[in-house]
């Protein structure tokens, strides 16, 4: 499972023009998830996200949680995270979980990251999806397990 973690303002996506989720203050994480991953490569992320310490304390030192900051979470699924570039100019994806075993874990990551008192936010599984953001910072993580 394969995390890009950015610290946002805000941020949004929108499915056919309508806004489907929309955050403040948070992380906006796009999601892949590979054939192998399982529940207890999400749970590692899960408590990893949660928990990740890159918002300013009052020595403007990356101190705080999202929770110590009333932050947000906007979950998108990207299987194209797990593209291979090695051959070739055309990326192969062979890489990704197919859709019956990644959209349950996605779900799943999702739940678990709420059950951790986070407010979440969601795309939509499979869909043609707009993102927009104001990346804080910028500060961007890649995470992986």
């Amino acid at each position: 499972m394969k995390l890009v973690v950015q610290r946002v303002k805000n941020a949004k996506v929108e499915v056919e023009g309508k806004v489907v989720g929309k955050i403040e203050k948070g992380f906006l994480v796009l999601l892949g998830v590979a054939h192998e991953d399982t529940k207890q490569e999400a749970d590692y992320l899960v408590k990893k996200l949660c928990n990740l310490r890159v918002f300013e304390d009052e020595n403007e030192k990356m101190n705080l949680a999202l929770k110590d900051v009333g932050g947000e979470l906007l979950i998108i699924s990207q299987f194209t995270l797990y593209a291979d570039c090695t051959q070739g100019n055309r990326p192969s994806f062979i890489n990704a979980a197919r859709p019956e075993i990644a959209e349950p874990l996605y779900e799943y990551f999702c739940n678990e990251c709420e059950k951790n008192d986070i407010h979440v936010e969601k795309g939509i599984f499979g869909a043609d999806m707009k993102v927009s953001l104001l990346n804080d910072g910028p500060v961007t993580i890649i995470m992986e397990k």
